[in-house]
């Protein structure tokens, strides 16, 4: 089939927690596309900054203020878009904070809050630009942002890790919901140099190396995955733009050089009992049957070179 092309002009984004980082590279990707976009951050001064550069490169962008996790904010921002641009055809819900703790240490607190910004956020935004989308009648896209902890888990991060596993889910229910409407529904799952991950000590150097403008070596732009925020940009307009309309219901992971495609869960090994289990059976089963190779946990630790010094 002839490429439908991947020109946003005509298209409306919201992007959500856009004002710096993995947001920013988003809005701007989308505006550079040709779309306006709605910029939006907790802070004023940046997310108007944030506004201002995508204008001053040629685009066309306004800023909303909002914390993001009520229906509200969620309102607001979707009414931002239709007066300023008199329509919305894309959300982009990429809003996020981290309260990063293990589980008898991590308060109902940090619980809530990252589950209210990331998983409800994500509700909220993505039903209130589904409203108009459905109205307007002519289709959209929604771009929610997951992440590897939610597809694999990772230590410390209950609250992110189940926020973003659910994300992953509501992409699969939404897919199903929304196909009639002519909404596409999909989850990008980035790996980025950013104010979330330059602190992960095996990454730490390289990163510290990028900031002082050597570019990251080939090990973990292509092994690991790992780059730049705008390295991961790329994947959402190409979502939002009508080159992608059969595109609904996946993950889809992005970082460095890499582009992949991650699998739903699903049923791996399978034994049977006539007339049903007991425990007993089941522990005599287990290791010779669908517990013979138990399925891995956690995100893999980077595979990072040896130094010469230790392999000599």
């Amino acid at each position: 089939m002839p490429n439908p092309g991947t020109d946003l002009r005509g298209k409306v984004a919201v992007v959500t927690g856009s004002g710096r980082g993995l947001g920013l590279a988003y809005a701007t990707a989308l505006a550079r596309a040709g779309a306006a976009v709605v910029v939006n951050d907790l802070d004023e001064a940046v997310a108007e900054q944030a506004a201002r550069s995508i204008t001053a490169a040629g685009g066309q962008a306004v800023f909303e203020v909002a914390a993001i996790g009520t229906a509200e904010a969620a309102e607001r921002l979707v009414d931002r878009a239709v007066t300023a641009f008199g329509r919305l055809d894309v959300m982009v819900t990429n809003a996020g904070i981290l309260r990063d703790k293990v589980l008898w240490k991590m308060t109902d607190e940090d619980f809530d809050a990252v589950i209210g910004v990331h998983l409800k956020g994500t509700f909220t935004c993505a039903r209130a630009a589904v409203a108009r989308m459905r109205e307007q009648g002519e289709g959209g896209s929604l771009v929610l942002v997951g992440s590897p902890a939610g597809q694999r888990g990772n230590f410390g991060q209950t609250n992110y890790a189940a926020a973003k596993a659910g994300i992953a889910a509501m992409t699969r229910t939404w897919s199903m919901e929304l196909a009639r409407a002519g909404i596409t529904v999909n989850a990008i799952i980035p790996v980025a140099a950013t104010a979330m991950t330059e602190t992960i000590p095996a990454f730490a150097p390289y990163v510290e190396a990028m900031h002082r403008g050597e570019p990251l070596p080939d090990f973990l732009r292509m092994g690991e995955g790992f780059g730049t925020p705008e390295d991961c940009a790329a994947l959402v307009p190409f979502l939002a733009s009508d080159a992608a309309r059969d595109v609904t219901g996946q993950c889809i992971g992005i970082g460095g050089d890499r582009l992949t495609l991650w699998s739903h869960p699903q049923e791996v090994s399978v034994a049977y009992a006539s007339g049903g289990w007991t425990p007993e059976t089941i522990a005599t089963a287990w290791h010779t049957s669908v517990g013979s190779a138990p399925q891995s946990v956690g995100i893999p630790a980077p595979k990072l070179p040896v130094p010469e010094t230790a392999a000599q």
